[in-house]
């Protein structure tokens, strides 16, 4: 068995699951990555569960395949970190590892009753303890509707026979099932999160770091035995050990679980965004920017949150100023499968750039309602502007250049939050491959966009964690040295005409917005 030489990164997303190979100099070991995508299940309108056991399966066949691909041996690597989609939450049999119910993921919809309640009574206490706004979003609501909707739930939640936790702890607890380092009766895994994932939930105090007994009560009385132990997202105690079914994915080798944190956040960590102010935007299935504050917490006046960036010590954490935005990669899959006027996601890139602009056309993708800066659970997407010379060329434009816009209306708000004007946007994830958008989003912003040499940060964050946690890397400031930019996009519209068109967008959300509560028959409620 050869000396480890590679962290391995778990990145568990929305729409597929990717494990990817770093070495130290933080780049990606050529050939050492794999990706699956899991299906996407829509039982009613507004609706979106995953498979959780399909979930972990893809996990398993994307490990195996990475490092097969770069053939990398038993004792090649010095630990594994997981990143993840955050607040979709699983519930499972403590003893047989089976889940309860498919799990509900963050774009779900079903709980607006839920935050209807939660607004009304609870808001101020919601905020100010965990930073976040009430929305189906996040996971307590989730977890309150599957006690309330899963006979004998409830029961065998207080019981002690189920496990609650967010994709990362699901993942961990299969990673690190049967291991001997870990000492539970049923012979399961690590029940951990770390503190960033936490802060998703709505029910964890980002000022204690801890769950928040208010906050379960209020959220139809969720028992605390069944959450995971929060936990740093970096630590020199690891989280534990591969057991005995991955092991045999790794030649029989025990190889430490030590990094952990939302997708988000390992994204900025990825990015290298260890000092204050620094910003990056994830373009994916939805798009996230994330401001470090440091050690402030940062209240939002303008439909932000308050959120844990990372930590690397029990009880201390860095914070962060985030804007979420649901629907934006997702917008182009919806071209490809629902429109059907791609056959492939990447065909939307020439398509666009074949018209010379949107023929007056704006696309709000609105599928789930709106997040950032607005808030609203009931806005339904919405196509506008619509003549009978709309082409899908144009449509194509259009929903690009919607991502652009949501971006800068999460930008708006930031600034009006800190009152500190960006300069510069890094840009990754899988869409900020494309370069007409981040041409268009440099235009439509004014500012400098910036695309790394390594552009799934996300990955690589979950990996500079979980080195870090066992010396790979010896501190933050390594890690910095290691950023590099690939290219840069500098701002070339006019810019009357970026106000102008921008005045269109804002235009196009007004119509979309509270469109569901309108005619709420129509989508479950």
């Amino acid at each position: 068995m050869g000396s480890p030489k590679y962290v391995m990164a778990i990145d568990q997303g929305t729409t597929g699951t990717r494990v990817m190979l770093f070495t130290k100099d933080g780049l990606p070991v050529e050939g050492g990555w794999a990706y699956r995508e899991h299906r996407q299940i829509y039982p009613r309108p507004g609706w979106v569960e995953h498979d959780p056991l399909e979930i972990w399966e893809n996990t398993k066949l994307c490990m195996k395949e990475a490092l097969e691909r770069a053939r990398a041996g038993p004792g090649s690597l010095a630990a594994i970190g997981v990143t993840n989609q955050r607040e979709t939450v699983v519930v499972w049999d403590r003893r047989t590892g089976r889940p309860v119910y498919n799990a509900i993921v963050w774009q779900d919809r079903r709980t607006a009753p839920y935050v209807d309640y939660l607004k009304e009574h609870y808001a101020d206490a919601v905020k100010s303890k965990t930073g976040l706004v009430p929305d189906p979003y996040f996971s307590a609501t989730k977890v309150w509707w599957l006690l309330d909707n899963v006979p004998g739930l409830r029961e065998r939640a207080s019981g002690g026979d189920v496990l609650i936790g967010t994709i990362d702890t699901w993942l961990i607890w299969n990673l690190t099932r049967g291991a001997r380092e870990v000492q539970t009766p049923e012979k399961g895994g690590a029940h951990v999160t770390d503190y960033s994932n936490a802060s998703r939930t709505m029910l964890f105090n980002i000022q204690r770091l801890e769950w928040d007994d208010e906050l379960l009560e209020v959220s139809g009385k969720i028992p605390r035995e069944p959450l995971p132990a929060p936990r740093p997202s970096s630590d020199e105690e690891v989280y534990g050990y591969t057991g005995p079914e991955v092991a045999g994915l790794l030649g029989g080798a025990s190889v430490p679980v030590a990094g952990d944190a939302g997708d988000q956040q390992a994204a900025l960590f990825g990015q290298a965004g260890f000092s204050e102010g620094d910003v990056k935007c994830t373009y994916g299935t939805g798009n996230f920017l994330l401001m470090n504050t440091g050690g402030r917490i940062v209240e939002s006046k303008h439909g932000l949150l308050t959120t844990v960036f990372y930590s690397l010590e029990p009880g201390k954490a860095v914070y962060a100023l985030e804007g979420s935005i649901f629907v934006t990669g997702a917008a182009i899959q919806w071209l490809r499968d629902g429109l059907k006027i791609i056959e492939v996601s990447a065909e939307v890139n020439p398509l666009a750039e074949s018209a010379p602009d949107t023929g007056g056309v704006y696309f709000v993708p609105a599928f789930v309602g709106l997040g950032a800066p607005y808030w609203d659970q009931y806005a339904r997407g919405v196509i506008v502007g619509i003549t009978r010379g709309t082409e899908r060329k144009h449509l194509a434009r259009a929903a690009l250049e919607s991502i652009a816009y949501m971006t800068r209306d999460v930008v708006e708000a930031m600034t009006a939050d800190t009152g500190l004007k960006l300069e510069i946007l890094k840009a990754d994830g899988g869409a900020a491959k494309s370069d007409f958008l981040l041409q268009f989003q440099a235009d439509i912003l004014g500012v400098k966009v910036v695309r790394p040499v390594v552009w799934e940060t996300t990955s690589l964050g979950a990996a500079y964690l979980a080195g870090l946690a066992v010396g790979v890397w010896g501190s933050v400031d390594e890690l910095r040295g290691n950023w590099r930019a690939e290219r840069e996009f500098n701002p070339r519209m006019d810019a009357a005409a970026r106000e102008r068109l921008y005045e269109g967008w804002k235009a196009a959300v007004k119509r979309a917005l509270g469109w569901a509560k309108e005619v709420p028959w129509a989508y479950g409620y």
